[in-house]
């Protein structure tokens, strides 16, 4: 079945194209700092998943929003950290490849945790990103005293040659207003890319296989390797408008596949209705979701796998 196409707007975008600006605006830092709770923000709802569990994002995930005369498109980038396996180089990878094309290049830090030794190599590598702006995001500040603050502040932009700096808390929506004005005003003059109603370029079915990924960690975070991976198989509209979905959770080892199932297949089941729901509301159908779960051995090492999730696969 062809995978399904997202509506665009008949009406050209406003203001007139003479206008407006358009920029790719690169969200990086460590592993959970928040860059999926901010790019959500920034759009206005939810377009990527946000779980405890570090390394919840994978690929490029490209939200759109709009800002009087500005589009932005932001890209929530997956977790910079020192590498050990070949999944964790291809995130980083990605991550740091989405950083040399963009207009403008925002390092979220986590300013509760203060400056830790992944914030400290992600800084050093921004010597060598070509944007010509970069912005410091201390994120989660309600957390914090204000002269903690504002010394994490003095000392990154000692290190580092920032345009500007935003603290903010992503969770509770304090600071993303003005952040999202700068950044409207500051991305280069150009037209949209994309129609004033799209918010996200990610295909529906790939949409559902993430919500659905997301429910499997909020659940089994603890006792579930983050190597697991979702995948749609079958879309398939129905005549009554609504839309069978079909999808296949793969793990490493039968013994994750137990866990995944839970005892009577509670545990799917729950995941299941959880992931239904937030897809129903998504795409505005109504789903029968079906969940299988089979094992992949060795999944980590294939390129297939990766190209099917958006990453380059890393040859050494």
């Amino acid at each position: 079945m062809p995978e399904p196409e997202r509506p665009e707007s008949a009406a050209p975008p406003e203001p007139a194209a003479s206008d407006t600006r358009c920029g790719v605006v690169a969200l990086i830092g460590a592993p959970n700092v928040g860059k999926s709770t901010l790019i959500n923000a920034l759009v206005g709802t939810k377009i990527s998943i946000v779980t405890p569990k570090v390394q919840t994002t994978r690929t490029l995930v490209r939200g759109i929003a709009c800002e009087g005369a500005a589009q932005l498109v932001l890209v929530d980038t997956p977790g910079i950290f020192a590498p050990r396996r070949r999944l964790d180089r291809a995130m980083v990878g990605t991550a740091w490849g989405s950083a040399q094309d963009a207009d403008i290049v925002a390092l979220l830090v986590d300013a509760r945790k203060g400056l830790e030794e992944d914030d400290e190599a992600i800084r050093r590598g921004l010597a060598d990103v070509r944007s010509p702006l970069k912005v410091l995001v201390l994120n989660k500040v309600d957390l914090v005293a204000k002269p903690a603050l504002l010394a994490l502040a003095q000392t990154l932009n000692e290190r580092a040659a920032f345009a500007a700096t935003f603290m903010i808390s992503a969770l509770a929506g304090d600071g993303v207003d003005d952040l999202k004005k700068w950044l409207a005003a500051h991305v280069p003059p150009g037209p949209w890319l994309y129609p004033e109603d799209q918010i996200c370029d990610a295909p529906l079915r790939q949409l559902a296989a993430e919500i659905t990924r997301e429910k499997l960690y909020l659940r089994l975070h603890q006792e579930l390797p983050y190597q697991s991976t979702v995948e749609t198989e079958v879309w398939k509209d129905l005549p009554d408008g609504s839309v069978r979905i079909e999808q296949t959770i793969y793990v490493e080892r039968d013994s994750q596949r137990k866990i995944v199932l839970g005892k009577g297949g509670r545990t799917i089941k729950a995941i299941g209705t959880a992931a239904r729901a937030e897809i129903a509301e998504a795409i505005e159908q109504p789903v029968h979701l079906f969940l299988f779960v089979k094992v992949r051995e060795g999944w980590g090492d294939d390129p297939e796998r990766y190209r099917q999730i958006g990453l380059e696969f890393p040859r050494e």
